[in-house]
């Protein structure tokens, strides 16, 4: 190493040194040292402010119910006063998306989505959740993980000044930044701690957090046993985004005095009437998952896969699986194609394939083109089969069809009748469909866990949807007059 270089890296080391002793500071919700130097207060409320449309973009917007949205800023902001930053002010938004999760970014922007909230069955389970969100920006986390992350780059400039390289500097900065991209469980437990303080303070149960823990845990127990795949992991659920376990949310009711709330609040009933008739599900501009069909009413379409694969939906497409790994991945093509089908299918959306079966089809009436090759891949060797049909002049939908090779002859049965079940929507048929909504009824004398789950649109586990949505195990009995949510048309 040079002197020069020598140098180079004693001025660098100096200037960490200096920028973390600098950008120390005792933070005004826990009363310890955080590193919060390269982002100022005014700086999170400008970066909040940007990203609140993108947001709401990226989440299907605000969901159009303002007397909900005025209901949960309300909860909101009786925690928030309670915080220990009461002048910072707070915006609660409720996303329109069945996705069970919630998430603050720097400013107050404070975000729960309409799916969190159908899981739900009191104000004390929604507000340990907003309270816990609270928390990470009283404890200015964000601009916490900010900072670090521009620490983190800092050793990748040293190295650069030590190899001389770059393209090592830039590796080194990455890292870090992926690093960096979910709070950690320090900061997980600080938000716990703060946000069971904001409970007892307003009087709020803040067993509710453990409790609605409970909830999230056997939803997505269901979600895995539904799906046929036990091992599955939902990474936009909460529990991805902000792993916590029960002991630790007991440790920290426990640490922070929770226990003594006098005569806590939970009001079960009063949330129930707030939510009723609350979307539930996908929205009429996503389309609706109808058991084993998928309907839109927009585009007026609709399809439906085998016996066995499980539908999920998102913004971009819908996929189904199987438990032995085969899948289907249904999409849109954003670019026209003026040529055949089968020029689309072979050179313009897969020409990289050696489709030497490709062909052209009719699918009810629709244009289309089909054909299979064996591909590898990270997971193995697989068979695909693409299916492109010409919808309109501008719209083309997609097929992809995944299998593997020594199960691929018995499911070309499936991939046919798939493929032929796609089919287009009259007005009339599609203006029939609706989106599935909460639906709180009163339990009658009559009434059993068994007889209000048969009432739900569901195919299968009907009486398991039932108990994981109310918060009830096997064999919890119903009370007359109990309020219970059910789902319906």
């Amino acid at each position: 190493m040079t002197r020069k270089t020598w140098r180079s890296l004693s001025l660098a080391l100096l200037a960490i040194i200096a920028v973390a002793e600098s950008g120390c500071s005792i933070n005004p919700a826990t009363g310890e040292s955080s590193f919060t130097g390269f982002m100022s207060e005014s700086e999170e409320q400008r970066i909040g402010k940007e990203t609140h449309p993108k947001a709401l973009a990226e989440f299907g917007g605000a969901y159009p119910d303002q007397e909900l949205q005025s209901y949960i800023s309300s909860l909101g902001n009786l925690l928030a006063s309670a915080s220990d930053r009461p002048d910072q002010r707070f915006t609660f938004t409720v996303l329109d998306t069945p996705i069970v999760n919630a998430f603050a970014v720097p400013g107050g922007y404070v975000y729960i989505t309409r799916g969190l909230l159908a899981l739900a069955n009191n104000e004390a389970e929604v507000s340990g959740v907003l309270a816990h969100e609270i928390g990470h920006v009283a404890a200015r986390h964000a601009a916490e993980r900010y900072s670090t992350g521009t620490l983190l780059s800092i050793p990748a400039v040293l190295i650069g000044v030590v190899t001389g390289s770059q393209e090592l500097a830039g590796l080194a900065g990455s890292a870090g930044a992926a690093y960096l991209q979910s709070y950690s469980r320090d900061q997980e437990y600080q938000a716990d701690l703060l946000g069971v303080r904001y409970l007892s303070r307003t009087n709020y149960d803040p067993y509710g957090m453990a409790s609605f823990l409970g909830q999230l845990q056997a939803e997505e127990k269901l979600d895995a046993q539904i799906s046929g795949r036990p091992d599955m992991v939902d990474q936009t659920n909460i529990m991805a985004s902000h792993p916590r376990t029960a002991d630790r949310i007991q440790r920290a009711i426990q640490e922070a005095g929770g226990t003594q709330v006098a005569d806590p609040i939970v009001e079960r009933d009063l949330y129930l009437q707030k939510i009723n008739g609350m979307l539930y599900g996908d929205s009429a501009e996503e389309g609706f998952i109808l058991g084993r069909r998928f309907a839109h009413p927009k585009l007026r379409f609709e399809f439906t896969v085998p016996p066995g694969f499980y539908l999920r939906n998102s913004s971009s497409a819908v996929v189904a699986q199987r438990a032995d790994g085969s899948g289907i991945i249904f999409d849109r093509e954003s670019k026209g194609h003026s040529g055949s089908m089968l020029s689309y299918l072979v050179d313009q959306w897969a020409p990289r394939l050696q489709m030497q079966d490709a062909e052209p089809i009719n699918v009810n009436g629709l244009e289309a083109a089909t054909g299979s090759d064996r591909i590898r891949t990270n997971s193995g060797t697989r068979d695909v089969r693409l299916v492109a049909i010409r919808f309109s002049d501008n719209q083309i939908y997609r097929f992809i069809f995944v299998t593997k090779p020594d199960i691929t002859n018995q499911l070309t049965g499936d991939v046919r009748q798939t493929t032929y079940s796609f089919r287009e929507l009259s007005r009339s048929e599609a203006a029939e469909l609706r989106p599935q909504r909460i639906q709180v009824v009163t339990v009658g004398s009559g009434d059993t866990v068994e007889s209000l789950a048969a009432r739900m649109p569901f195919e299968d586990y009907r009486v398991e949807r039932f108990l994981v949505l109310n918060g009830l195990k096997r064999g919890d009995r119903l009370q007359p007059g109990q309020l219970v949510k059910i789902i319906a048309e």
